[in-house]
């Protein structure tokens, strides 16, 4: 019997009688490194433009909410390097929204700010 056998049987023994296996570290580690989990934490208002930033293979989608401060919601687009051009205003609130779809890996961007808050404050995620 081969170490690698004997290893698969032990694994299916233990899950017939109700015991759990701890997953594997490439697993963990890729749960770890989920589309949320290398989102960017920024202040609105801080700058005109948060950034740049290059998406990885974390996310297809850039992705963004806000998580603090007293505003209800933002407006924010994507402004890709090579086009230097907006993509779409888009108003984010406090879940997840989609700011951008189908982004190739690698590619540049800034956010820039939308709209003057007036006064109220955001703290915002961005996940790309």
């Amino acid at each position: 019997m081969t170490a690698r056998f004997a290893r698969a049987s032990l694994v299916a023994l233990l899950v017939t009688l109700g015991f759990t296996v701890p997953a594997p570290a490439s697993a963990a580690t890729a749960t770890a490194t989920s589309c949320y989990g290398g989102a960017v934490t920024v202040h609105y208002g801080d700058v005109l433009d948060f950034g740049p930033y290059w998406t990885t293979s974390r996310c297809n989608d850039i992705n963004m909410r806000v998580i603090g401060g007293d505003a209800e919601y933002v407006v924010a687009c994507v402004k890709f390097a090579k086009t230097g051009v907006c993509n779409r205003w888009t108003r984010v609130g406090w879940s997840w929204t989609t700011i951008a779809t189908d982004v190739l890996d690698g590619t540049k961007f800034t956010v820039p700010n939308g709209v003057d808050l007036e006064g109220s404050s955001a703290t915002i995620q961005i996940a790309f």
